[in-house]
This record gives structure tokens, sequence and C-alpha cells, in this order.
């Protein structure tokens, strides 16, 4: 796997108007690790839960004060519960929806969870540990990873033949999570513990430049950009 491997193209996952504080965009590995396929994975969350913040001409992301310093429920976010579509025509190998979500929301708490979590994570872990409720979805080239699935929102099964455009899920906060988001990937098999990532762009969205929206084809956003998919 290489740099400068060209992006395979899928629709966006999302509808509405989003921001993705981790993004291969900013950096790669994106999530700073390479580990379980994710090389090139993306996080999103809704606009309305982030904030990008411009600061001496340098844009930023910030939470919201009331999630960081009292918490928040799980029913405030906006991400929360935002359908899932399908990126590209494709079969469905893998959907698990059993994983209960944390109804309440604090940084400090989930993220002494997210910890926990993957200092004892080994290869006999099951996947919806870290995952959460999750789907993995083969598509032309390459396994579509979506995770942190909201509890009970899972609308496809193992071998089921979708079409891009299909809701398959909702935005969760279930396993490794701090906030709810969806977290996507590609990758080359759908083992996670010996999968590659593989670069993956969009194949249209739009970006606020301050005053407008201007299309985006076959691109990556960044992390301070607001991303729109009507």
């Amino acid at each position: 796997m290489t740099e400068a491997q060209e992006p395979i193209i899928v629709d966006f996952p999302l509808r509405g108007q989003w921001v993705a504080p981790h993004t291969p965009g900013d950096k790669v590995p994106s999530h700073g690790s390479n580990q379980l396929g994710q090389r090139y994975a993306y996080d999103f969350m809704h606009a309305d839960d982030m904030r990008v913040v411009e600061k001496a001409g340098k844009k930023s992301l910030s939470f919201s004060w009331r999630y960081l310093i009292f918490g928040q429920p799980l029913a405030g976010w906006t991400s929360w519960g935002q359908p899932v579509y399908a990126p590209a025509d494709g079969t469905v190998v893998a959907a698990v929806d059993s994983m209960k979500e944390r109804r309440y929301l604090h940084l400090i708490s989930d993220m002494a969870v997210v910890l926990k979590n993957a200092l004892f994570v080994k290869e006999e872990t099951p996947f919806q540990k870290f995952l959460g409720n999750y789907i993995i979805m083969q598509i032309d080239g390459a396994y579509a990873l979506f995770a942190h699935l909201q509890s009970g929102s899972v609308q496809v099964a193992t071998g089921q033949k979708v079409k891009a455009g299909d809701t398959i899920a909702g935005v969760g906060h279930s396993g490794n999570s701090t906030a709810p988001h969806l977290h996507f990937h590609l990758m080359d098999n759908p083992d996670i513990w010996t999968a590659q990532g593989i670069p993956c762009a969009f194949a249209r969205y739009e970006v606020f430049d301050g005053s407008t929206w201007a299309q985006q084809h076959n691109a990556i956003p960044v992390s301070t950009d607001i991303v729109r998919v009507d």
C-alpha cells in the first residue's frame, strides 16, 4: 500500500451538513494507526455538534462547552440517529447490532471507556468491543466498514444485496466512541485484524467557504471543511 495509490471513489454516506474531525485529508494514518484497516479512516459528526473556530487566520474544531464541562444526554446530539447510506452497490458481509449505547455523555468518562477497551483489545476480542454496532459491506474493489452505529438501527443483514443510496443504519455512540459519530473506512479484506486500509474519496459534496457552497468532485474533505450533501 503506497500513498500514491489512487483512491476509490464512493458516494458520501450521509446527508446534510457534516464535519470530519479525523480525516486522511489532514494526515495519514488519520487515526494515528495503521491497525484494523483504518489508515485512511474518517470520523463524521453533524455540523450542529461541532464548531469550526477561526483564530489568527487558522481554523480548528471544538465541542460545545456544555459537553466538555457538564456532559450531555445522548438524545441532545444532532448526529445521533442520522441515517447512514450505502456509498456504492454491494453485498453486506457482516451486520452486528446488539450493543447498547451509553445514554449520557461526558468527555472524561467516555475517554476512560475508550482507553480501557484499547488496552485490552486482542485478536480474540469480539470486534464489537471497540467497533460497537457495525456493518462491513463488500463493494467493487474494497470492503467498507461503518462503526459505532445506533443501537437497533441496522437495517441490513449478512448476505443482503444493497444499492448505493439505500439506508443501512443510523449514526450512533456504541463501542469506542467519545461522542455520536460515524466511523467509515475502506479496506482490502473483511478481517479487520489483517486488513490494510485503502484510500477513499467522495464523488460529490459541497464545502462552505464562508459565504457560498462550492462543489467538490472526487475529493477528500479536511477537518475544517463544513461538508454538505443533499
